[in-house]
């Protein structure tokens, strides 16, 4: 067997574990009977996912009634944040949702996913989200874990038409004094945020 192969194979299992480690996490932490669950797009990636922060602990499902800014991106697709948090563990974490309002199924998985040279064997995600603090002068890019994949949703196809899908993702923390962000996904245009927590 080459070692190409043995590698996919240990990445592949590597994936099952962290898989089965996350859903664990998830039923374990119980959630709101009554709450229906929005149908999304033709994703594997649900909100659930951002149950595990690092060292920052768990969090509740995002408020996804709370826009704090909505943003236009290309045929007909809407970015609609609901937080960006600061937490305990040095992490921000950025929750929205992606709507599309247009005719036809958007497939963006290389727009999203980023140039980053890591990135490219991960597969569909939003990894190429980037805040900048303008004031520190400094880009902060979605976190990654020892395999390389991002802190992030990941695992989708497209969005469908008429759908929304959920997405998070988790960055490092810009310094306690930066309270402001922009925020950029690729294809979406910028906007600035204000950090809670």
């Amino acid at each position: 067997m080459s070692i190409r192969r043995i590698l996919k194979a240990r990445r592949g299992a590597a994936a099952v574990v962290v898989t089965a480690a996350l859903a664990l996490t998830v039923a374990g932490c119980g959630g709101d009977g009554n709450k229906k669950e929005e149908p999304s797009s033709s994703s594997s990636s649900k909100p659930s996912d951002k149950g595990d922060k690092g060292s920052g602990g768990a969090s509740a499902q995002p408020d996804t009634s709370k826009v704090i800014a909505t943003v236009q991106g290309k045929d007909g697709m809407v970015l609609k944040v609901n937080s960006i948090e600061r937490d305990s563990g040095g992490f921000v974490t950025v929750n929205a949702v992606v709507e599309n309002t247009g005719s036809a199924a958007y497939y963006a998985t290389t727009e999203w996913r980023g140039t980053e040279e890591e990135l490219r064997g991960g597969g569909q995600s939003v990894g190429g989200a980037t805040l900048v603090d303008k004031v520190g002068k400094k880009r902060y890019y979605v976190l990654r874990d020892t395999e390389g994949r991002c802190l992030c949703t990941s695992g989708f196809t497209q969005v469908d038409a008429g759908k929304k899908m959920p997405i998070f993702m988790q960055f490092p923390a810009p310094p306690e004094s930066t309270t402001q962000v922009d925020f950029q996904l690729p294809s979406f245009q910028n906007t600035t945020l204000e950090i809670s927590g």
